[in-house]
């Protein structure tokens, strides 16, 4: 039976009085909007045009997120970009305002853009997996697409990131088929998306209390777990020194490494569903 890998909580990373957003890095912070994390990548003040946003929340919480950037990177600051790990609807509910209002590109991997120009609805989820009441209502979860399409761009297949100088991305399939995290070796800081998480997201419980695990992907919505299997032992092959997720707090240190490596080794055991 699928279970969580339970990491020790003094790796978790505090909150900062700044709308309760989790700072890792001077320039590197993760903010909670409802269920999913927004990214913000650039340093505090920096305005206009000098940071990046990863992913844009859930339905519903773009106003939080705009107070939440304005807090720290000042009045009307608008991004150089918005840069996805996947489309799945969580991570894009405030893509088509944000991306309208502040008129700047999306990047994704190309296998994610027909989810995103409007083309083409993933794959109904899977309510019978992972137990909790978030995999049991996940049938009511919208699967798009979304239309940014105007804006959308390619990841460079160089590995690197527009506008997000010193990081690259990597190809880490399984949960969408063009999911990617982001890597930064200066300072090993990695944002995984949803290759990984740190709460049980199939738990409504879980996602109250964000008690920190190291956990597969969200069950109901992963498709190709042989390949989620690959990605994770690719990303703790890394040995990251700070991780920030899609879903759950952002963790740090020789602790969190250890529960990401316990959770690769015995990935089909305790991420993977017995019906997958």
């Amino acid at each position: 039976m699928a279970q969580q890998v339970p990491a020790d909580p003094s790796s978790v990373v505090d909150d900062i009085a700044e709308h309760n957003t989790r700072e890792v890095a001077s320039d590197l912070a993760s903010k909670r909007l409802a269920i999913v994390n927004a990214i913000l990548v650039g340093p505090k003040g920096a305005g206009g045009g000098d940071w990046v946003l990863v992913d844009t929340g859930v339905m519903g919480t773009t106003g939080v997120l705009l107070g939440t950037v304005e807090a720290r990177f000042g009045p009307g600051a608008r991004p150089a970009a918005i840069v996805m790990t996947h489309g799945h609807f969580d991570h894009v509910g405030g893509l088509e305002q944000l991306a309208a209002q502040w008129d700047v590109p999306v990047y994704a991997h190309p296998l994610e853009h027909p989810y995103l120009d409007g083309t083409r609805s993933y794959q109904p989820p899977d309510p019978s997996v992972g137990g909790g009441l978030m995999a049991r209502i996940a049938s009511l979860y919208p699967r798009g697409p979304v239309n940014v399409g105007r804006w959308l761009r390619a990841l460079p297949e160089d590995g690197s990131i527009p506008l997000m100088p010193g990081w690259r991305w990597l190809h880490t399939p399984g949960h969408t088929e063009g999911h990617v995290s982001f890597w930064r070796e200066t300072d090993r800081s990695l944002i995984a998306g949803d290759a990984f998480i740190t709460t049980a997201q199939e738990s409504a419980y879980a996602v109250a209390v964000q008690a920190p695990e190291l956990h597969g992907p969200p069950m109901y919505f992963t498709p190709d777990w042989s390949a989620a299997r690959q990605s994770v032992e690719l990303l703790a092959a890394l040995e990251p020194e700070a991780v920030l997720t899609g879903h759950g707090p952002p963790m740090r240190g020789p602790a969190m490494r250890e529960a990401l490596h316990r959770l690769a080794a015995e990935f089909d055991r305790v991420a993977v569903p017995e019906r997958a």
